[in-house]
Order: structure tokens, then sequence, then C-alpha cells
């Protein structure tokens, strides 16, 4: 198994390198997973300084056989940023060993499971509400095709994934593993685009996208709101 370690818009030391290679324990990870491939860690810094306490965030991305699972935590520096990451990784690659061997020998997820799913897995603040990511600020003036005047807020970041039809309780499932708050995914029932996400407590929603081949540019895109 290997671990990559990289920078995005830092630079890496060595000695932080060395230390992530101490504090993943592969033999640990290999026991609770045998099927992984490698270890991503990305390191990023925010150089905004009301956002010290959250300035190095380091993001832990599992490659397997099976689904990707993925943890990320923000801190102070990047020592205690791989910290918090690393147990939420730790917890995430436990559950999946447990049900895994709960469910052998089982299909996917059934309805009736879906609140087994989704339990515990959102993050509220003293209000009640769901904590929003925090992402990087990083000033331009073209982001991909959008062009972005002074010193914008705004971050793309293009992804692309390969991914089988799934149905609705395994995009939940797998929405999890990575620890985020929606998950697109191609549902196999419908053949549509789809997204799960959270909306309040242990609640979730879902969005189905479906082409209108009468709808003009003019009456806007076929997005949905992840709200309501």
């Amino acid at each position: 198994m290997d671990i990559v370690v990289k920078g995005r818009k830092t630079e890496v030391p060595e000695r932080f390198r060395k230390h992530v290679a101490e504090k993943l324990n592969l033999e640990k990870i290999q026991k609770l997973d045998g099927k992984v491939i490698s270890l991503d860690v990305e390191v990023s810094k925010e150089h905004n300084p009301r956002q010290a306490d959250r300035s190095d965030r380091v993001e832990i991305t599992v490659h397997s056989r099976g689904p990707v699972i993925r943890a990320e935590a923000a801190a102070g520096d990047p020592y205690a940023a791989l910290d918090l990451a690393h147990g939420k990784l730790e917890a995430r690659l436990r559950k999946q060993h447990d049900k895994r061997y709960a469910r052998r020998g089982a299909g996917r997820l059934s309805a009736a499971e879906v609140g087994d799913v989704v339990h515990g897995a959102a993050e509220l603040n003293g209000s009640g509400e769901l904590v929003a990511d925090q992402s990087e600020s990083v000033p331009a003036t073209m982001m991909g095709s959008i062009e972005v005047q002074g010193e914008g807020p705004l971050v793309v970041r293009e992804k692309t994934h390969t991914a089988a039809p799934m149905t609705l309780g395994q995009a939940l499932y797998e929405m999890e593993l990575v620890g985020h708050d929606f998950y697109l995914f191609v549902d196999s029932d419908t053949k549509q685009p789809s997204v799960v996400y959270r909306r309040h407590a242990y609640d979730y929603g879902v969005i189905h996208l479906e082409s209108d081949p009468l709808a003009g540019e003019d009456l806007g895109g076929a997005g949905g709101a992840l709200g309501g």
C-alpha cells in the first residue's frame, strides 16, 4: 500500500511527511479494510488571519476495491489537523468493517436501514443548524469558465468520477463514508443522475435530474436547491 502526501498551494515539509507515515498505521488500516490500495493525504493552508484557528486543513482519502472513504479536518497547525482527520477516518473504517461483517452474505441496504446509515452523521452547531464546510479563499480572475472580479471568495475544484449505478440506500451509505453532506450518483432504478443530501438532524432529501428537451436556454437550467 502506498501513502501519497501532497500540498495544495503549500509546501509539505519532509518532517511532516515522516509524521504522516508514522501516524497512519498501515497494518491497522489493512485489518479494518483488506482491500485498501492506497492512501492520499492532501494538505492545504488558509492564509486569512481571521481563520487562524482553522488555517491548516488535512484531507485523507482511502482508495480500495470497495467504496472510497474520506476524512478531513482543519486546525491551527497541520499536526493537529492530521490527528483530527485520522480519528474520523479510523471511525469510518471501523464502522464499514463492522457493517461488512454484520451483513456478510446479505445484499445492499434496505429502506428500513436508512436511519442506521444517516444516524450521527450530521454535524450541528449550538443552534441546531448544520455546520457548513470552510472552503479556502483564493484570489483569482478566472476559475474554470467562471470570471471572478477582484479578491473573489469563489473556489472551483473540478473532479470527475466513474461509478456504477446504485440504489438510494447504497448512496446514503457511501455518502457517510466520504463524510460529505451530499452524494452524487446514478440511480439504478430510474437511471437518472441523482443527489442525496442531509437536511435537518437525521432527515435527508433526494433530487433526481431529468432532461427537458422542450426547455429553452432563456428558461434557465435544470437545477435544484438543496434546502427545504
